[in-house]
């Protein structure tokens, strides 16, 4: 899955097909939201990046916005009952965020290898 002469996918190819961001190799989750260790096919090792919990707050942020913004408009046009919102939003909601936080978690690990992105650092000058 490596683009021509052997580049790496791009980031969002990467984070669309659960690609290795070096190989191209379909081995970066060892589970659907959970990164494997290292990949099986080159040895990049995806634990040395920071992905974080970062994606997870914004999209649980934006689905429930979103989802909240739809509920309100649903009640207020045909009032259905109670147990109906349960069954439309709480999947909907869970389902969204699942799904998303899987493309969004590879999508920044794989433009932090891009971008040879590290932790920062700061060096001082001795006198």
């Amino acid at each position: 899955m490596t683009g021509p002469a052997g580049t790496p996918p791009e980031p969002l190819a990467a984070a669309t097909g659960g690609l290795c961001p070096r190989c191209g190799a379909k081995t970066l989750f060892a589970g659907f939201i959970a990164f494997a260790p290292c990949c099986a096919n080159c040895g990049l090792d995806f634990l040395q990046f920071n992905v974080g919990d970062g994606p997870t707050v914004f999209l649980t942020m934006g689905i429930g916005t979103l989802v909240t913004v739809l509920a309100v408009v649903v009640e207020l046009l045909f009032s259905p009952p109670t147990w109906l919102h349960v069954v439309l939003w709480l999947p909907l909601t869970l389902g969204g965020v699942a799904v998303s936080l899987r493309f969004t978690k590879a999508l920044l690990l794989a433009l932090e290898y891009r971008n040879a992105a590290r932790e920062a650092r700061l060096t001082r000058d001795e006198p």
